[in-house]
């Protein structure tokens, strides 16, 4: 099958495809007599597989690991499991990221009295990190 009804199938750009194949993390497909790609069940399903890593947030690279993972039917299974053990702290310290992000956004529109006047204690905060690395985004207002 071409790479539109792939794409059609697994939600995947055609870009993207081209671009996994770049990089190795699927194999690149038999081509037809006129040069065009032609995927075969396998290669959906290794797509398919690659975008529930994706959407699950894993990197390109642990991907990789947990497709080989996938295709070595003498695999592990700890390994399969460290390497989810490893991705859940990941997702941990995002989403604590995330918290400090939202509590810092709250502080400053509480902060902004969302009126006519040009002064905004969110652009402020804004200006003052760009000037400033790594320092408090509190506005001031108690």
């Amino acid at each position: 099958m071409n790479i539109s009804k792939v794409s059609n199938l697994t939600g995947v750009s055609a870009k993207t495809i081209r671009y996994y194949e770049s990089i190795n993390l699927m194999p690149e497909p038999a081509r037809k007599e006129n040069g065009y790609r032609d995927y075969s069940d396998r290669e959906v399903d290794i797509l398919r597989f690659i975008q529930s890593g994706r959407k699950m947030g894993f990197t390109l690279k642990d991907v990789a690991s947990l497709l080989e993972l996938w295709q070595d039917k003498n695999r592990a299974s700890r390994d399969v499991r460290e390497l989810a053990k490893r991705h859940i702290i990941e997702v941990e310290e995002r989403i604590s990221e995330l918290k400090d992000i939202r509590n810092t956004l709250k502080n400053l529109v509480e902060c902004c009295h969302g009126d006519d006047r040009p002064d905004c204690p969110i652009l402020n905060s804004f200006e003052k990190l760009s000037q400033k690395s790594n320092k408090d985004t509190d506005c001031g207002c108690a």
